[in-house]
């Protein structure tokens, strides 16, 4: 997944517009942007959309961000919004790969209620939202097949560390933020999955936009959150794998299995190892997983 757009799940005119837009993931929002007294309405609404979404032709994948597993309101979202199928659960202030493993649980629960295919749904987890969070990136790796990506939130990590701004005047990460950022970087490629970069603000600053999915790219970043329709094209664009990318990482692929045994491989007059060809794997496998297809 490239783009993954939210959209507040108590807005049937956004659903509309997110209907017609190119983003791979819309991301139907219960938590942040709803108000408490809205919630139980934005559970109906959120599942009479997945509804409506599944008789429909459709490229896009479909998750919805539950409220955290601590706020009680965990189980009457999942109770909405399984029986409408979507395809997966964002969690919210996540802390360790035990909090999957509960909402796993859960999710296994209502598959079976809902006559749907045991695991058919996946888990996206926001790793670094509390101070705690930071503790338990490690944990991860190996806690759920559920798992198809990590991604990372900054706003809520300022509030839990009292910080007064998360970022500086040049538009950079402070400290704090760009540690955690690389750290769930880090995390994603120990627990084998993609790594999603979090959200950027200011949605009429595309050329800062640009930059920032440019450099999340170079970094190892497979996509990102977006908060407006107009950031999803330029998060598509940026992510997407330029054809001779692509061309290049089908060659080493190639080569490797014309020769599975060779720790070194030559093509054009450049020497090609092990490291290259998993870098290689990586890029066919985004590729392959454009439009929405899965990510993971």
């Amino acid at each position: 997944m490239r783009s993954l757009l939210f959209v507040p799940a108590d807005s049937p005119r956004k659903f509309a517009k997110a209907m017609q837009g190119e983003a791979d993931a819309l991301i139907l929002d219960l938590e942040d942007s709803i108000a408490a007294a809205h919630k139980p309405a934005a559970r109906e609404s959120a599942t009479d959309f997945l509804r409506e979404w599944r008789s429909a032709p459709r490229a896009a994948t479909i998750l919805v961000r539950i409220n955290a597993l601590d706020t009680g309101l965990a189980d009457a979202d999942l109770d909405a919004v399984m029986r409408a199928r979507p395809d997966g659960i964002m969690l919210p202030k996540a802390e360790s790969g035990a909090d999957v493993q509960q909402l796993g649980a859960k999710l296994a629960v209502r598959e079976a209620e809902n006559d749907l295919p045991d695991g058919s749904t996946f888990i996206l987890p926001i790793v670094t939202e509390t101070a705690r969070a930071m503790f338990g990136l490690g944990s991860y790796a190996g806690a759920s097949r559920r798992t198809r990506a990590l991604t990372w939130g900054a706003e809520d990590l300022s509030a839990s560390l009292g910080s007064e701004v998360n970022r500086l005047p040049d538009g950079g990460y402070a400290p704090p933020f760009a540690l955690a950022r690389n750290m769930m970087l880090f995390a994603a490629a120990a627990t084998g999955v993609d790594a999603i970069d979090t959200i950027f603000g200011n949605f009429r600053d595309s050329a800062a936009l640009r930059a920032e999915c440019e450099a999340a790219r170079r970094d190892g970043f497979a996509g990102k959150m977006a908060i407006h329709p107009d950031q999803v094209a330029i998060i598509n664009e940026t992510f997407t794998p330029a054809q001779k990318a692509i061309d290049e990482a089908r060659a080493v692929i190639a080569a490797f299995a014309a020769n599975p045994d060779a720790g070194v491989v030559s093509i054009d007059g450049a020497m090609y190892d092990r490291p290259h060809l998993l870098r290689a794997e990586r890029v066919v496998r985004r590729d392959y997983h454009l439009g929405g297809i899965g990510g993971g």
